[in-house]
């Protein structure tokens, strides 16, 4: 199985790391480790979110307060959404359309 990232969601996860990087010098390198490490956790067990819809599932991040909203095919694992829990909810199902 390989890893996509929806243009969007990399936007989110780039300008998220860059935010915790100005915060404190490292912190948004840690912000990357722990979406990676939450990444090849799901490659592994993509069932392991809570689901969305029939065909999404979120994943809660341990240390950010973040969640991985994904699809999954037998192929790939396709990252839609790096949200932010303070986000209004929903806020992404916009991007779902366009694809």
């Amino acid at each position: 199985m390989r890893l996509e990232f929806h243009p969007e969601a990399e936007l989110e996860l780039i300008e998220a790391a860059e935010r915790y990087e100005l915060q404190v010098p490292g912190l948004g390198e840690r912000f990357g480790t722990e979406v990676r490490h939450a990444t090849d956790l799901l490659l592994e067990h993509p069932g392991l979110g809570h689901p969305l819809d029939p065909d999404l599932r979120g994943l809660v991040l341990n240390r950010f307060p973040f969640t991985l909203i994904y699809s999954t095919s037998p192929e790939v694992l396709s990252i839609v959404v790096v949200a932010h829990q303070s986000r209004r909810p929903g806020y992404w199902r916009a991007r779902l359309d366009r694809e």
